[in-house]
């Protein structure tokens, strides 16, 4: 039977809108503080299928959320491509052969990489009660290339961006790559048991208008359409982080089913330029989740009220803040699960 969620993305309008936060599984839980421990870097906690889906399943016990999203990284395709890949404590993911020095015939790929997140999947929809989403991910192909062209991560995807303009023939075969690499990770994610899929293009800001339509909608575009075409029923959320503006040409361009809102935009006018019903999630600041100040609750029911006439996932404007005390997101939940739709 599916859940509230899965309902939600497939265009029903539930009184109380289901709720997930994206990093729900991670470093504020004291429980996944403790398993990272004892089972040491963060890559190896990946590729351990086991405890994976104890870090995926261990926010849904605690808080109850209407979906599960899977523990992983969106640099698992970058490595599955062949690039080596490593996270070093306080600077984050390393890449190499960085592709600004380097290109994709240097490497070598093993996409047997991708068969321990499958193994997760699995385990976890097994575990899961049936009205709860098990959620799959990937980055989309813009964002997962600048950290392989910089070989890390940066402020303002210089090494991408200058890409663009220099040699946009090698850009677009290294997005070309990285898409096809993403559609099989994705139907594999499906075929192991994920209901949901969500394409997270976390620097889709940092490009112009018309770079915009080249670099993130037509390679996000490409990923939908082929996911479509083998897993119609399964539904797609595309997160365009930072779009801003670009929101509208996103949503009706890319096919995606729903689209994720982050926390710079206003709820009002997403829902007013959004195309009708299309479900859409967002959108709480996760540092007002953070701070968990008097303003917490009002602004949740601005953005539940803003969204009140269309599908709405209730989520946060990105990843929760590892800082972010429990006790905040206890009444973040109780806030939106005390509201109903017309009250």
């Amino acid at each position: 039977m599916p859940g509230p969620l899965l309902d939600c993305l497939r265009g029903a309008l539930p009184a109380i809108p289901p709720v997930w936060f994206m990093r729900q599984a991670g470093r504020y839980l004291p429980e996944y503080r403790e398993l990272r421990a004892d089972k040491g870097g963060f890559l190896d906690l990946v590729y351990d299928s086991e405890a994976a889906c104890e870090v995926t399943l261990q926010p849904i016990r605690r808080f109850g959320f209407d979906g599960a999203i899977l523990f992983s990284d969106i640099l698992i395709v970058s490595h599955a491509m062949g690039q080596h890949l490593e996270f070093l404590a306080g600077e984050g993911p390393k890449l190499s052969p960085p592709l600004v020095d380097a290109s994709l015939g240097d490497l070598t790929a093993d996409t047997t990489r991708f068969d321990p997140v499958y193994e997760t999947v699995r385990r976890c929809r097994a575990q899961l009660a049936e009205d709860v989403t098990m959620l799959g991910f990937a980055g989309s192909p813009w964002t997962v290339a600048t950290y392989m062209i910089a070989g890390e991560g940066s402020r303002d995807q210089h090494d991408a961006r200058a890409m663009a303009y220099r040699d946009p023939d090698m850009l677009a075969a290294i997005l070309t790559a990285v898409g096809d690499h993403t559609i099989s990770y994705l139907r594999g994610q499906i075929d192991a048991g994920a209901e949901a899929v969500q394409l997270f293009d976390s620097w889709a800001g940092s490009l112009a208008p018309d770079e915009f339509e080249r670099w993130v909608i037509a390679p996000n575009a490409a990923i939908v359409a082929a996911l479509k075409e083998s897993h119609p029923d399964t539904p797609i959320i595309g997160f365009p982080k930072g779009a801003g503006e670009k929101l509208p040409v996103y949503a009706r361009q890319t096919g995606v089913d729903a689209v994720g809102v982050d926390e710079t935009v206003d709820p009002a006018w997403a829902h007013s330029v959004l195309p009708e019903g299309m479900p859409v999630q967002g959108n709480l600041d996760p540092l007002l989740l953070l701070a968990g100040s008097d303003r917490l609750e009002p602004r949740i029911l601005t953005i539940l009220e803003a969204f009140s006439g269309r599908p709405h996932v209730f989520n946060l404007g990105h990843g929760i803040d590892r800082r972010t005390p429990i006790a905040h997101v206890e009444r973040a939940l109780a806030t939106v699960r005390d509201w109903q739709r017309g009250t």
